[in-house]
């Protein structure tokens, strides 16, 4: 209008404006309470201001903004039970001035205290009013803030348990003594554990996790590892299977186990896959295979070898008969007899072969087991063996260690288990050749001696090594051999609870390893 003028807003509403923009952030530091200080000293004219909160470690309420308290800085204002409940306290101080006390009250509960000086004998009513608005709003925004650091607490506790337990987590998977990652619907690796970072195939956690599969795992078939995958993800059935791997040198043997896994509890989300080593338990399921075999021949050779041995006799005299009977007749006829009488012979001795090898594999073991040099043995066994024709052409290399701790075997029995590998190595080499003979500490259990027998023969096929050890199983040509050799040399080591394994290649020879375990 023409001729007025805008006049400013009172006192108390410009301090209220400018209390709310230093509020409007809705936390409270130590800065804003100290400009919320600074604004009401100026504004209204005082003296002083003061604000009191509760102190954290508790025993009243503790001044955060105005001058030093008489007390000091560690004063503390405690006050009446019913304090809370007044809107105002008035009290006239030493040298004439007011102190004015709001309570700082939110949902009836005591958060601190408000207070003014002022120097006159009296506040004015605005003074007042401020200081009643100013508490409620400071309450307030104390109370929001105090919440918001609870709850921020709440979270951070949260996130520092998950946190905690993911690790837990992680530890037991890597902790597996198998290997195992996890895909997505993508084929990409979200989990792979420490298990699968070691070996020879080994990839480190941080070259698998967030890549595809089929670029980690790349020497298997991608189609063959997708339809794998794929055939959990539609069925939702685990797949297992067994697999052979020579990546390290020597055959290992694996169990492969695909799990589907829902994080919803409705749609397959992730396919664990768990590899398993499981080439000891299978060398073990082999061995007790073996044993079960040569149990099962013993029983057979139990029963009929009287059977067989009766009737062989009974050819022999017969033979040796006709022998003399032969004698009698002339020269031509003779001769006839005599190669029909030599084919006999030679048969019934094979035939003697076979059931004297039955008999070694159903006999008692009854030999009386005591310490010996497993380095004696073998020299006995090589002692007994260099008187035979075949064996004199063929070169022995000894290599011995020496103070090797001694074995508790039954030393007859032990020298026909090592005899008996000598022999088939001489017919392996077809008696031109090395042999070589090694002992030494083996280089796994700390109890145990290890015997090697090392021969430059023909070799055994890949598919023949798991057959070697099975009664009448031989690989010599007709006539050269009843296949009872090594199964009886199987049964005899087992029986000291030692074990043999065997490794060899076409056309460069084998090695029989004989483990036997030590007094200590």
């Amino acid at each position: 209008m023409p001729g007025s003028t805008l006049e400013s807003p009172p006192a108390g509403l410009r301090v209220l404006a400018d209390v709310v923009d230093i509020l409007a952030a809705g936390f409270v530091t130590e800065d804003a309470l100290a400009r919320v200080g600074a604004v009401l000293r100026r504004g209204l004219g005082l003296s002083d201001a003061r604000l009191w909160l509760r102190a954290p470690e508790g025993g009243g309420f503790r001044q955060v903004v105005g001058s030093p308290s008489p007390g000091g800085p560690d004063a503390t204002f405690t006050p009446a039970h019913d304090w809370f409940q007044r809107d105002m306290e008035r009290e006239q101080v030493a040298g004439g001035g007011t102190r004015l006390r709001f309570p700082l009250v939110f949902e009836a509960q005591g958060l601190g205290a408000l207070e003014f000086r002022v120097a006159g004998a009296r506040a004015d009513g605005t003074v007042s009013d401020v200081g009643r608005v100013v508490a409620r709003l400071l309450a307030s925004v104390i109370a929001a803030s105090e919440l918001s650091q609870d709850l921020a607490s709440e979270v951070a506790l949260a996130a520092r348990e998950a946190d905690s337990q993911r690790s837990f987590i992680a530890r037991i998977i890597d902790s597996l003594p198998v290997g195992l990652y996890v895909i997505d619907r993508d084929y990409v690796i979200r989990v792979w554990n420490r298990q699968r970072e070691s070996g020879t195939q080994g990839v480190a956690r941080d070259d698998a996790v967030g890549r595809e599969v089929f670029s980690v795992l790349d020497r298997q078939p991608r189609e063959l590892l997708r339809r794998e995958f794929d055939s959990v993800f539609e069925t939702g059935e685990i797949q297992q299977m067994e697999m052979e791997s020579i990546a390290s040198g020597e055959s290992r043997y694996y169990r492969v186990s695909k799990i589907p896994m829902r994080l919803d509890d409705v749609r397959i989300t992730h396919v664990i896959t768990i590899a398993e080593d499981v080439t000891e338990w299978r060398r073990a399921q082999q061995r007790l295979a073996q044993t079960e075999k040569l149990a099962a021949v013993g029983q057979l050779a139990a029963g009929v070898m009287h059977e067989i041995n009766n009737p062989l006799a009974t050819i022999l005299a017969c033979a040796e008969a006709l022998s003399h009977r032969a004698e009698e007749l002339g020269a031509p006829a003779r001769s006839g007899f005599e190669e029909y009488l030599k084919i006999i012979d030679t048969e019934v001795q094979r035939c003697r072969r076979i059931v004297d090898g039955l008999l070694d594999l159903s006999r008692p073991k009854t030999g009386e087991k005591r310490r010996v040099d497993v380095n004696q043995l073998v020299e006995q066994t090589l002692f007994l063996l260099k008187h035979h024709d075949r064996f004199k052409r063929i070169t022995v290399q000894r290599q011995f260690s020496v103070a090797l701790p001694a074995v508790k075997v039954d030393p007859e029995r032990l020298i026909q288990g090592f005899m008996s590998l000598m022999l088939n190595a001489m017919d392996a080499m077809n008696s031109r050749g090395v042999l070589t003979v090694r002992s030494s500490r083996s280089p796994g259990p700390a109890d145990e001696v290890l015997v090697e027998f090392i021969d430059t023969g023909t070799g055994i096929r890949t598919e023949e090594l798991s057959k070697i050890f099975e009664p009448f199983y031989t690989t010599k040509p007709q006539g050269r051999g009843t296949g009872l050799g090594l199964s009886i040399c199987y049964g005899i080591i087992e029986d000291h609870r030692g074990r043999i394994e065997v490794e060899s290649q076409v056309g460069v020879g084998s090695n029989f390893k004989v483990y036997l375990p030590t007094v200590e």
